[in-house]
């Protein structure tokens, strides 16, 4: 059990100091997560704290390959929405 960080992490270090087990760490290009330590905060709080600090959406996948904070989930605006408005901004 162990999540990961991908590429669309921008090395912001909100979630690194979060870590109970000290799983976080950095690397080139971005964060990466120690699978041995990483227990996804079980026993510690009720919700992986990388993933609650995250401001990307889909920087942070589960152990099952999820996104943690899937598109629109920190926004509130539904992909979808967002991709016609940048269409429109495009259009301009």
């Amino acid at each position: 059990m162990s999540l990961e960080i991908i590429e669309s992490c921008v090395n912001c270090w909100a979630c690194e100091p979060l870590c109970p087990n000290d799983a976080i760490y950095e690397a080139a290009p971005h964060f990466l997560i120690d699978p041995i330590k990483c227990t996804e905060c079980e026993g510690d709080f009720d919700d992986p704290q990388c993933a609650t600090i995250c401001p990307i959406e889909g920087a942070i996948l589960g152990s099952l390959g999820e996104e943690l904070n899937p598109p629109g989930s920190l926004t509130g605006i539904p992909p979808e929405r967002m991709a016609e408005v940048m269409a429109e901004i495009q259009a301009r």
